[in-house]
């Protein structure tokens, strides 16, 4: 593959130029040289380490930890990078506890809601405006 303008890398990675952008700020994809009077070229190699970026992203990493994780990419540091990918799963893992016990605090809610027709309060409001525990 030939070297890219920003707009076909953003396209050929299906991100908007802005991203691209926010990635050079940040550390993250380095810039090409521009040219006197010219358009940087991205060479293909940017355009994988995009692709690595938003695929991180969409298992759940921050970009602090994909940052962290480019650093090891030579593979100098395979067990580094396991660490950071243990840390995203208990991470995870605590994130799945938490919803699951939301879903029961919404649904017993919505329950109290179902039988309380007819009053003047609704439990749920009155749940939320109290600051009562939800778990209740």
């Amino acid at each position: 593959m030939q070297e890219m303008t920003i707009g076909q890398l953003a396209e050929a990675a299906e991100v908007n130029v802005e991203t691209v952008r926010y990635y050079h700020r940040r550390g993250l994809l380095p810039a090409p040289p521009r040219p006197i009077g010219g358009i940087r070229r991205y060479p293909a190699a940017i355009l994988t380490r995009l692709r690595f970026i938003r695929r991180s992203q969409s298992l759940g990493f921050s970009l602090d930890e994909v940052e962290a994780l480019l650093s090891l990419q030579d593979g100098q540091a395979c067990n580094a990078a396991r660490a950071i990918a243990e840390q995203k799963f208990v991470d995870v893992r605590q994130r799945i506890q938490d919803l699951s016990m939301l879903e029961v605090a919404l649904a017993t809610l919505v329950q109290r809601c179902s039988t309380s027709k007819g009053k003047v309060s609704c439990p749920l409001i009155d749940t939320l405006m109290n600051g009562d525990e939800l778990t209740r």
